[in-house]
C-alpha cells in the first residue's frame, strides 16, 4: 500500500506517492465531447486544446478559486489520474492527504473529500494549504515560534501565520494567477482593442509580467483579434503596462498581508520581524513581487527554492509523519 498527498490545485494536480516523490504534475483541465458528455483528454492534453476546441469539444477548468465547481468532472479527473499513476501497479487502498484552501467551507471540504474516497481511499485527511506549503519549504512549524507563508496559487492566495503545528492567523482570498491572466487580458481589451485568449495572457504574465518598479522595460509582441475589424491584429505591450494591469489586485494581496500581520499576536510578530515570510506558489514567480513586499511590510521576504511544488512536498512529509495527524 501506497499513501499518496493530492494537490488539487485550480491550476495544476499534483501527486505525491510515499516513497516515490511528485509522480504527476499535469494542469487541471478536462476536454469534454458535448454531445456524450465522455472526457476525450485531461491534463497537458486538454490544456493544449483551451481556446482551440470545435463546437462539440468544451475545455473545461473544473476547480474554480481553489474548491470543486464541477463535482462529476473533478471526479474523473482524479479518478484518470490516479488510475495513470496505479497502471504501474503502485498501490491498493492507500490512505490520501488532499489540500485545500484555509476558508474552505464545510459543505466545500466534504465535496474534497467525498471526491477522494470514491478513489478508493482506505482513509482520507484534509489539510489546509498555507500549513502543507509552509512544511514543504522547510520551515519547523511545530515549535513556539512564528512562521509566515504567503501562498499564490492559480485560484486562491492563502496568507498565514504557524505556530506549535498549526495556523495562529490567516487569509484567504480570490484573487491569485488566474485572476491575474484576467486582469491582463481586460487591460489589452480596454487599451488596445485587442481580444487574447488565457494561454497568451499566461504567457504575457510569464515572460514581462512585473509589479514593482522595474529598471528594465521589457516588450513583447501580442497576437489577438481586433475588436473592431474582426481581423487578426498584433500590437507591442510592455511591463510598465503589465504592473497597470496588475496594480489593483496585487494591492488586494498586500492589504489582506497586512491585515494577518495586524492580528498576530506581538511574541509571534516579533519572529516574523527577526524571519520573515515566505513566498510561494506559482504567483510568487511574478517578477518585483518580493521588492514590492518588503517595501510594503518591512519585513524580510524569502522566495521558496520551489514554489509550485511546495504544496504537494509538503503533503510528502506529512505522509512520513501521518501517526501525528491521526
Amino acid at each position: 500500500m501506497k499513501d499518496i498527498g493530492i494537490d488539487l490545485g485550480t491550476a495544476n494536480i499534483l501527486i505525491y506517492i510515499k516513497g516515490q516523490g511528485i509522480v504527476l504534475n499535469e494542469p487541471s483541465v478536462v476536454a469534454i465531447d458535448t454531445e456524450t458528455n465522455k472526457p476525450l483528454a485531461f491534463g497537458d492534453d486538454a490544456n493544449q486544446m483551451l481556446g482551440k476546441t470545435p463546437f462539440k469539444v468544451r475545455a473545461i477548468k473544473p476547480m474554480k478559486d481553489g474548491v470543486i465547481a464541477d463535482f462529476e468532472i473533478t471526479e474523473m479527473m482524479l479518478d484518470y489520474f490516479v488510475n495513470k499513476v496505479k497502471a504501474r501497479g503502485m498501490f491498493k487502498k492507500p490512505r490520501i492527504i488532499i489540500c485545500c484552501p484555509a476558508d474552505t467551507t464545510p459543505v466545500e471540504k466534504n465535496a474534497i473529500r467525498e471526491a477522494a474516497e470514491k478513489l478508493g481511499a482506505k482513509k482520507v485527511f484534509l489539510e489546509e494549504e498555507p500549513k502543507a506549503a509552509a512544511i514543504g519549504v522547510g520551515l519547523d512549524i511545530s515549535k513556539p515560534n512564528g512562521n509566515m507563508v504567503i501562498d499564490i496559487g492559480g485560484g486562491t492566495t492563502d496568507i498565514a501565520v504557524l505556530s506549535l503545528g498549526g495556523i495562529v492567523v490567516s487569509r484567504s482570498l480570490k484573487v491569485a494567477g488566474n485572476v491575474f491572466d484576467n486582469d491582463i487580458k481586460e487591460y489589452i481589451k480596454s487599451k488596445y482593442r485587442l481580444l487574447i485568449g488565457d494561454k497568451t495572457a499566461q504567457t504575457i504574465k510569464h515572460e514581462i509580467g512585473s509589479v514593482y518598479d522595474s529598471d528594465d522595460e521589457v516588450e513583447m509582441e501580442v497576437r489577438g483579434r481586433d475588436l473592431e475589424t474582426g481581423l487578426p491584429s498584433i500590437i507591442t505591450i510592455n511591463s510598465q503596462e503589465i504592473e497597470e494591469a496588475l496594480n489593483e489586485d496585487i494591492t488586494k494581496i498586500v492589504v489582506a498581508t497586512k491585515a494577518v500581520l495586524e492580528d498576530t499576536p506581538p511574541e509571534l510578530s516579533a519572529d516574523i520581524i527577526e524571519n520573515g515570510a515566505i513566498l510561494t506558489g506559482g504567483g510568487s514567480l511574478i517578477n518585483g513581487l518580493k521588492e514590492l513586499l518588503e517595501h510594503e511590510l518591512s519585513i524580510p521576504i524569502y522566495v521558496a527554492e520551489s514554489p509550485l511544488t511546495s504544496v504537494a512536498e509538503g503533503c510528502g512529509i506529512m505522509l512520513d509523519n501521518l501517526y501525528l495527524i491521526e
